[in-house]
């Protein structure tokens, strides 16, 4: 059994006592961790224009907000102090980085949002702010000082590149150094400065708003609705009132719209696909040799199957949902399916005919990959 993130608490615990109520610090929740990436390693992400970063600079009470990808030259001539580079989907792009949130693992995957991987000079940070989301803050490299509110008052700063709380009233104090845990849940004011030069590694649980999940919703009904008919007023009167919307038209009109209704199933469809949806800038790149159907499946008997770090595979009690496409599998592929998908790996084995094309289909689509 592995050890627990939480000390003495076991994942049970953990979640009855501070799960989206309060704050936890976790000191050597993961003993002898430094980092899984570098400052240089950051810097080279922060170029590239298929990952998202960002750069934050304090100067005084002045803060500026850049969004990459930036120039070699631009990081190079940063300063001593009071930055902070940050750089999101670390996971997609480093295999590693799924033995870390395999840690977290006792948490849906739906509730998964990224890995997102900082990099400060002493007096850096993003400001006192708070997030909408759970977060887990893990120090690698370096010492961060981090101080946390229970305020209520979360108005911001008027016309700030971030979103930093005009009065923010700090009540707890913490150094972190590299091991050391502290999880937050939502609305939870805090601010993190590096005392020294440090990489901290936050693992963040996305929770969608009320609006966003209907306003995706509604999206994905004008993709999937199918209504039928057109208005028409065959015995329409001459009017002196052109302007005016009169009943007949409006309750013609109605009708049409009448139409436009969802049900259950609608609906758990629809959550299926958007939460196994990936950011709107992951991409997939498949296999520029494919092996052949014989190839593959002598490959996944010696070697075994993973999937792709942005994939996102879930399931429920009637389908099966990867990056963002929806799969009804036979019955005799979905215990398979459901080990891939809890595990996100399947060890050397033959697999079930069935499964075996499935599966070859994803790895032609680049969403799997071979173990090896």
């Amino acid at each position: 059994m592995r050890k627990s993130l939480f000390n003495k608490l076991t994942p049970a615990q953990f979640l009855h006592r501070h799960w989206q109520k309060k704050p936890l610090l976790a000191r050597a929740s993961l003993p002898q961790f430094e980092s899984l990436v570098s400052r240089r390693d950051l810097m080279e992400m922060a170029q590239s224009a298929d990952i998202e970063s960002r750069l934050i600079t304090r100067n005084g009470q002045r803060w500026q907000l850049a969004h990459g990808p930036f120039r070699k030259r631009d990081l190079a001539q940063l300063p001593a102090r009071n930055w902070t580079l940050l750089v999101q989907g670390v996971n997609h792009v480093l295999p590693q980085a799924q033995e870390l949130l395999a840690q977290f693992d006792f948490i849906p995957y739906a509730r998964l949002d990224d890995l997102m991987v900082s990099y400060a000079p002493p007096g850096g940070g993003v400001g006192p702010h708070f997030d909408s989301y759970d977060v887990f803050l893990l120090q690698g490299m370096g010492r961060r000082r981090w101080q946390i509110s229970r305020q209520r008052d979360l108005a911001l700063v008027e016309n700030a590149p971030l979103k930093i709380l005009r009065r923010f009233r700090a009540v707890q104090e913490w150094t972190l150094a590299p091991g050391d845990m502290l999880y937050l849940p939502p609305q939870c004011a805090h601010d993190g400065i590096a005392i020294d030069e440090c990489i901290t590694h936050s693992v963040g649980f996305r929770a969608p708003s009320a609006q966003d999940l209907c306003g995706r919703f509604l999206e994905y009904l004008q993709d999937h609705l199918q209504v039928t008919g057109r208005y028409a007023d065959s015995q329409l009167k001459p009017t002196r009132q052109p302007a005016h919307i009169a009943p007949q038209l409006a309750q013609g009109l109605l009708r049409l719209l009448r139409q436009a209704s969802w049900n259950q199933a609608d609906m758990l469809r629809f959550i299926g696909i958007d939460l196994s949806t990936p950011k709107s800038h992951v991409t997939f790149a498949p296999p520029q040799r494919p092996l052949s159907v014989a190839n593959f499946a002598r490959t996944t008997k010696q070697h075994g199957l993973r999937l792709a770090p942005q994939s996102i595979l879930l399931y429920d009690d009637r389908a099966f949902y990867l990056n963002g496409e929806r799969f009804v599998a036979p019955a005799a592929v979905c215990a398979v399916a459901r080990r891939f998908a809890d595990q996100r790996s399947l060890a050397p084995a033959v697999i079930p005919r069935a499964a075996q094309d499935m599966l070859y289909a994803w790895y032609r689509s680049g969403y799997l990959e071979p173990a090896r």
